[in-house]
């Protein structure tokens, strides 16, 4: 068994717990409970790696993370989890759009169920997601969050200030 590490950072929209093994991060997620916080452990290389990439696309100088991830899934969940990678910097899509990039429209609820189960938010862009209707739906960190990344985005992508 990898032995985890993990550490906190005080991102623009709250507070991010970020675990990880010595080679990759397997869990970033927001903390709204501090009852929740921990001691931290040694901040490990991985750990720094990924807070500076973190604070580089809160400043809008970075698009895509090269820290490497690795979560605990099904191999179904694993798929989607790949597929949100392939989701541009910027840009949205439905979730009827990630079913049939899975390669099966019917399995529309499965890609939301195991979207909403992705353990390392922003680095893997779940938030990047949408309602078919273009409704912001579906966000563990919240939907006030999912709309503030979005907008955060595309006004660094684009120019434009919100896009909902």
């Amino acid at each position: 068994m990898t032995e985890t590490s993990f550490t906190y950072y005080q991102s623009p929209i709250g507070l991010l717990k970020i675990s990880g093994t010595e080679s990759c991060i397997t869990n970033s997620s927001f903390i709204d409970n501090k009852e929740d916080i921990e001691q931290t452990s040694a901040l490990t290389p991985i750990l720094q790696q990924c807070i500076e990439e973190l604070i580089a696309y809160f400043n809008g100088a970075r698009r895509t993370f090269e820290i490497p991830v690795a979560q605990q899934g099904t191999q179904f969940q694993s798929k989607v989890w790949g597929e949100l990678l392939n989701i541009d910097y910027g840009k949205t899509i439905s979730y009827m759009t990630l079913a049939k990039r899975l390669g099966d429209p019917n399995c529309i609820r499965a890609a939301a169920a195991s979207n909403g189960k992705n353990h390392i938010c922003i680095i893997v862009p779940c938030h990047r997601v949408i309602g078919s209707n273009n409704s912001l739906i579906g966000y563990v960190g919240g939907l006030w969050r999912k709309k503030w990344l979005l907008d955060h985005e595309n006004k660094i992508a684009n120019g434009v200030q919100t896009l909902f």
